[in-house]
């Protein structure tokens, strides 16, 4: 059961040519960052092959120099590694290899896929021909920046007429908003929809007996290392009193459900509105292999790709109730839906911004698979106790 894991790291990438001074910028807004309480990682592309942390005379050094490829030094309170390699990582597996940080900024990887922010500087001449490519032909070297740190005023000029966002050289605190609203790790709600007596399991879904213990007890382990807060809608609330007792690391609170009239697309409007952070994901209480490690993909595939929701989609279609939301783009939108007399989860979908999880997607997230697998009756409810106990959980 996936009651531990790291989480993956968004990260954003800072270009610029020597002496453009993104060094200096990179290391104000880590330093504000931090002091607003976020947990920063950090990547250096360097250029020369042959640059070393490592010294004659150092034991590590030494290690090295008798043939050593990968040594290790740690001390209570930090850890290097120099390891020697054949052929350069990637980005991305520089950033994979990062987990569990609200931010990565990296400097350089222009070609890495990251979104880019460039960083132009009237007094560096190497400058002078990258933002006449810029305000030319939309973008440097093949990439189009999300914003661009300035101080040269036809770049500023050129900015504003593209809505790029643009910031002056100094302008610390802005450019630490944007990459704390745009794209640090959302706060996450993850909202289990548990309205109550289900027809054709018998009763309540939540409640039902599963490996010895309520299912949504399940659920609720499942989700809890990716959650800031735990939602429950339920009609039952005086029911689920038991939840109380579980040790978790996160708000955990019962709400009805808004409307009286059942149905997925109102469901999932009690769910949005119920919550406490901008970003949501829902799951379905009788989904018994809900992955933590897929809703913490998703989550932090909508704040890189600013979409208003993020659903996984396999060979059946969406899975609405695996996905995630972000709460003041969605609810007008299901309101307007429900106004409609439309019922289905996926009524309101053509009026957001909608970016579909793919099976690469899911299977890079959750490689165990079956994270959509529901019960519904108590034969169901049988046969997936038998596979678990045959074939192990996951």
């Amino acid at each position: 059961m996936e009651l531990g894991f790291d989480k993956p790291s968004p990260a954003i990438s800072f270009v610029g040519r020597h002496n453009s001074g993104k060094t200096t910028l990179i290391v104000k807004i880590i330093s504000e960052l931090v002091s607003r309480g976020l947990n920063i990682g950090s990547i250096k592309h360097h250029g020369h092959p042959d640059f070393d942390i490592d010294y004659p005379g150092k034991d590590s050094y030494r290690h090295r120099e008798a043939g050593s490829c990968d040594v290790v030094v740690i001390s209570p309170t930090r850890m290097a590694r120099i390891t020697e390699i054949h052929d350069e990582p990637s980005c991305d597996e520089v950033v994979a290899s990062m987990p569990n940080h609200d931010l990565v900024i990296v400097e350089g990887y222009r070609q890495s896929g990251l979104p880019v922010i460039e960083v132009l500087r009237q007094g560096n001449e190497r400058d002078i021909p990258a933002a006449e490519q810029l305000c030319t032909e939309g973008h440097v070297r093949g990439v189009v920046p999300v914003a661009v740190v300035t101080d040269m005023e036809s770049v500023v000029s050129y900015a504003k007429s593209e809505a790029i966002p643009c910031f002056d050289i100094d302008d610390v605190q802005g450019v630490a908003d944007f990459l704390q609203n745009r794209y640090a790790r959302p706060k996450l709600t993850v909202a289990i929809q548990a309205g109550g007596e289900s027809r054709r399991m018998g009763q309540s879904k939540a409640t039902v007996p599963f490996l010895g213990r309520p299912l949504i007890e399940r659920i609720v382990e499942r989700v809890a290392p990716v959650a800031d807060e735990i939602v429950i809608t339920t009609n039952e609330a005086e029911n689920l009193t038991f939840l109380d007792a579980l040790d978790l690391r996160c708000d955990l609170r019962l709400v009805p459900d808004v409307y009286e009239e059942r149905g997925a697309l109102r469901g999932l409007y009690s769910a949005l509105s119920a919550a406490s952070n901008p970003c949501v994901a829902v799951v379905a209480c009788d989904m018994v292999f809900a992955s933590a490690p897929l809703i913490a993909h998703e989550a932090v595939a909508m704040q890189m790709r600013g979409a208003d929701a993020v659903v996984p989609c396999n060979r059946f279609g969406f899975e609405p109730f695996h996905a995630v939301y972000r709460a003041d783009a969605c609810l007008p939108a299901i309101s307007d839906a429900i106004a409609q007399r439309k019922v289905r989860a996926r009524d309101f979908y053509e009026c957001i911004n909608l970016s579909r999880f793919g099976r690469e997607d899911i299977e890079k997230a959750a490689p165990g698979g079956g994270c959509f697998a529901n019960v519904n009756t108590p034969e169901e409810l049988a046969r997936m106790e038998r596979s678990i106990q045959e074939n192990g959980d996951r």
